[in-house]
């Protein structure tokens, strides 16, 4: 009974999706972090010449990111505007940020930009790219990602991108859009259900499960080709695929052989071995960021909790205590963190753990937590929930202060995965 409980449980988490307009996501932030950085941000010069306004860009970033209080300049500056660093400094601004765009002779845009520090009238960061029309807007989270990096000491997650599920009607679509939840791009539909997506490491493929054939089937797709690979197709339920950190392997959860257990395989779906052998169902594999081990949910213990084993075998270790129904383990890219759902007082919330410490920390107060992602610095958590009785996605800080919740105008949105550094 338990096990049957477990696995419509686990069901329902993965299915729960409703209509949705297809729309650009709209940010609400909630909550900062406890000391934010005085910034202020001219606007860029010539910037009217691009399609997209780079000043914009880096304010939302930045604001969204929870560290950085924005001080408006109400001027422009370019990266060669003569600076008065006493008039920002008595202005409280810790860093300024000046730069401008240019329409190259080949139609792209030259934009440029400095990182000036006030404080010590020197600059701590600068430089130009040339991008195309399509590209003005990435320019923009690179310019915030290094910002980020130089004034916080952690590489900044804005030239990233996400991918989620989305229902429309009686279609259902994976679509691929930037970290801000601009630039949607349709990569899949179906009128079929589409779960479980994950990013390769590289970022130029998903992983997802497929019920176009009726059944769960996994499979891999190239998101500049189009290209799509069956990587698992066995008897039963074929699901849950997560990248090893080099991309060349995909751990799956497979109920070929009866229950459901971890199998692992190469990235074309070669090479498939079982890792799991116990009496309970083994679910939700997630490899460790040295590769050398797999975290996963199983109810083997009676009901569903998180464990790690070795990814050439062994014992499984024990990894979640508290609480009675713990599942969707997401380990942090630096290690130092699991992410997980938890079920506490009749509401699936979102947890952390300290690895170090086994310090337990819950993130959110809502009721209806999902699909946890973690982004690919560590700092924050991607995971779907409800706002207003819509699914929504929400973005939280590992300590609990940030707080950002994506919607749509209408609808629900499900099944988030937070993309990898781009190169």
């Amino acid at each position: 009974m338990m096990k049957a409980t477990f696995l419509r449980s686990i069901a329902a988490v993965l299915l729960m999706m409703s209509a949705l307009a297809h729309a650009q996501l709209r940010v609400e932030i909630s909550g900062v972090g406890a000391n934010q950085i005085p910034i202020a941000i001219a606007g860029f010069a010539n910037e009217s010449v691009a399609p997209q306004q780079v000043t914009a860009i880096i304010k939302a970033d930045l604001a969204r990111s929870g560290y950085f209080k924005i001080i408006d300049t109400g001027n422009v500056m370019s990266e060669t505007t003569p600076v008065n660093y006493d008039e920002w400094k008595a202005r409280g601004a810790d860093a300024l940020v000046v730069g401008s765009v240019q329409r190259l002779a080949d139609g792209r845009y030259d934009v440029r930009y400095k990182l000036l520090d006030p404080l010590k009238s020197t600059q701590l960061s600068g430089f130009g790219q040339a991008a195309g029309p399509d590209r003005v807007r990435l320019a923009a989270h690179k310019i915030s990602d290094d910002i980020y990096e130089k004034l916080l000491g952690v590489r900044g997650p804005f030239a990233t991108r996400i991918a989620y599920v989305t229902k429309i009607g009686r279609e259902y679509r994976l679509e691929v859009a930037d970290s801000d939840g601009e630039g949607v791009q349709v990569a899949l539909r179906s009128p079929e259900p589409i779960i479980s997506p994950a990013w390769s490491p590289d970022g130029t493929k998903l992983a997802y499960v497929s019920f176009e054939n009726k059944k769960p089937v996994v499979f891999v797709q190239n998101l500049t080709t189009r290209q799509r690979t069956v990587v698992a197709n066995y008897k039963g339920s074929n699901s849950a695929p997560a990248w090893s950190p080099d991309g060349s392997r995909i751990a799956l959860a497979l109920s070929r052989e009866g229950l459901t257990q971890i199998f692992i395989a190469n990235a074309d779906g070669s090479g498939l071995r079982r890792l799991t052998y116990s009496n309970g169902i083994d679910t939700e594999p997630q490899f460790s960021p040295d590769g050398q081990a797999i975290y996963f949910t199983s109810d083997r213990s009676g009901g569903p909790q998180i464990y790690k084993m070795g990814v050439n075998g062994g014992e499984p270790q024990r990894v979640t205590f508290s609480g009675s129904y713990n599942i969707s383990p997401r380990i942090s890219p630096d290690g130092k963190t699991l992410a997980y759902i938890s079920r506490r007082d009749g509401g699936f919330q979102l947890y952390a753990l300290d690895l170090a410490s086994g310090q337990e920390q819950r993130l959110t107060d809502s009721g209806r937590d999902e699909s946890p992602s973690f982004a690919p610095n560590s700092r924050y958590i991607l995971y779907a929930t409800e706002s207003g009785r819509r699914g929504a996605l929400a973005v939280v800080s590992v300590d609990g202060r940030v707080k950002t919740t994506l919607t749509t105008q209408a609808g629900d949105i499900r099944e988030p995965t937070w993309g990898p550094f781009m190169k």
